[in-house]
Order: structure tokens, then C-alpha cells, then sequence
């Protein structure tokens, strides 16, 4: 396997030195996605959050702000992952707000009806299933309580092509076919918008 190859497998589970480099990287490069797609949540209204495929934690830190009666447990199959995003977000792990775990999206280790808001920023791509992890989601919410997926590709882009020949096990879903898997898993509506220009899709899918 190719250095640019090992290195952008590293989207999908951050290891070792080039995987804290892709942390690092991403906490950045997807600010604009991710203020975009929280401008789609409410102003105030969930006080439990599940921040799912944390990632570096940079939206942990972003949710904590827009919530700030809200308490945060975010969750991320990568070690690299969660000892960044808990670097990150210091403050909030000191403050009792917010606790970051290690594990896996189609196995939460979260008791039914935990939280009133779940979100997934950039990781739905590598989510085993989906319709199984979708379910998983499904189950922690609280009746009323919505799931919103960002992602930076929304399927109507011939060019993210090359990235499937590039990440191993990355999947890339148009708004039909999140809306499909999102109603399978039981969501009783599906709210999506997208960013024609840029190609940027959110999705609001309520319980």
C-alpha cells in the first residue's frame, strides 16, 4: 500500500503517527461542514447529545457552545481519535459535560432512550450496515428526538469517485438512499438539505 494510500485510510480509523496527522487535519478542514450543518439544529432544546464517529472532537466543543445547558458523550472506534478529542475538549471533561469513549456505532453502549439528539459528522461513510447502526442510533434516541448526519459528499458528485479507490471500505450515499436506510431503521421522518455547489448534504432525521 501506497504513503497516500496508508495515509488517507486513515479517514476511515486514525492509527499511529500519519492517523494523529489526519486528526489533526480534520478538526480543521471540516469546520465550515460542521458549523454548516449545525446551523440546521435548533437554538436550544437537547440537554443529552450523543456526538457519534467523534473523531478529533472539534464538534464536541462546537456542540458544548451552541448547548451550553447540554451534556455531550461522544464516541469513536479510534484511540487516536478519542485521546485527541479528549485533549480538545479538557475543559468540558473537567466541567462534568461531556465524557468521550471508545467503541462501536453498531454495538452503543447506551441504554434505550439515553439522549435527544444523536449527531455524525463526516462518519456515516465507514458505518457498518447502515441500516443496523442506524437502528442502534434509533434506539438511544428519546421519542421526538432527531439524528443529524453531515457529510461533506453528497452521491451527485462524479468526482469523489476517487476516493473509493483510495479509502478502503467507504461508501458514499446520495439523499435518497440515507433517506431509505434512515426510514428502514424505524425514523418516522427524514428532513435533507444540501449544498448544490459545494456538494455538502445534511440530514435531520427525527423518531
Amino acid at each position: 500500500m501506497g504513503i497516500w494510500k496508508t495515509f488517507f485510510n486513515n479517514t476511515r480509523k486514525p492509527e499511529g503517527l500519519l492517523g494523529r496527522c489526519m486528526v489533526d487535519g480534520m478538526n480543521h478542514a471540516h469546520a465550515a461542514l460542521a458549523d454548516w450543518g449545525l446551523s440546521h439544529l435548533p437554538e436550544t432544546g437537547p440537554s443529552q447529545i450523543a456526538e457519534l464517529g467523534c473523531g478529533g472532537g472539534r464538534n464536541i466543543r462546537a456542540l458544548l457552545r451552541k448547548y451550553p445547558a447540554a451534556t455531550i458523550t461522544a464516541l469513536d472506534y479510534s484511540e487516536i481519535s478519542v485521546e485527541k478529542a479528549k485533549r480538545v475538549n479538557r475543559e468540558g471533561l473537567q466541567a462534568g459535560r461531556c465524557q468521550i469513549l471508545q467503541g462501536y456505532v453498531s454495538r452503543l453502549p447506551f441504554g434505550d432512550g439515553s439522549f435527544d439528539l444523536a449527531t455524525a459528522f463526516e462518519t456515516v461513510y465507514f458505518w457498518p450496515g447502515p441500516v443496523e447502526s442506524f437502528r442502534e442510533v434509533y434506539r438511544t434516541l428519546q421519542p421526538g428526538g432527531i439524528f443529524l448526519i453531515v457529510n461533506e459528499s453528497d452521491g451527485e458528485n462524479s468526482q469523489d469517485n476517487k476516493w473509493l479507490s483510495v479509502i478502503d471500505g467507504m461508501r458514499i450515499y446520495n439523499g435518497d438512499q440515507l433517506t431509505r436506510f434512515l426510514t428502514k431503521a424505524g425514523f418516522s421522518k427524514v428532513i435533507m438539505d444540501k449544498d448544490a455547489k459545494k456538494h455538502w448534504l445534511c440530514a435531520l432525521a427525527i423518531r
